[in-house]
């Protein structure tokens, strides 16, 4: 495992959206790893996108306090609800905002070992979710932002 540079605000490379990963092997897994570690080497980050390390794939690692999870080509396949939520992110240091998710969602995506996996989520988790997925497709939070905060 290795540790990767986080990518922040004003590269353009977070606003591109990441391709599909065709198949899972062991350089994808050895990517989620490196990403994980590089999260973890970030105390206060939840989760991870790989294009936040300059890699522009489908690939998210999130990590809540429940365990890790890596997730390949992950979607968002069904939302309820709404609320108001802080976030923060790796790519915007000393940057928060209150941002409105959805309250429940679910997601479709690949483990590390290639198998589909649906989870369901609510709270912190689904705002992690959507936060991380949206990064794939070239969203950052600070576009949701409806009030910005000082911590």
């Amino acid at each position: 495992m290795a540790l990767r540079t986080i990518i922040v605000n004003g590269d353009p490379i977070l606003r591109k959206k990441s391709r599909q990963v065709d198949q899972v092997d062991d350089r994808i897994r050895a990517i989620l790893n490196d990403m994980a570690e590089t999260m973890y080497h970030h105390g206060n980050g939840a989760g991870l996108a790989a294009c936040q390390v300059g890699i522009l794939k489908r690939l998210v690692v999130i990590d809540m306090g429940d365990g890790l999870l890596k997730l390949v080509n992950p979607k968002v396949v069904e939302t309820s609800g709404s609320h108001e939520v802080i976030e923060g992110c790796l790519s915007f240091p000393n940057v928060w905002g209150i941002v409105v998710r959805p309250e429940k969602v679910t997601i479709e995506a690949l483990n590390e070992n290639g198998e589909k996996i649906t989870l369901s989520a609510e709270g912190d988790l689904a705002k992690c979710f959507c936060h991380e997925i949206d990064h794939l497709d070239g969203i950052v939070f600070t576009d949701k932002v409806i009030k910005y905060l000082d911590l």
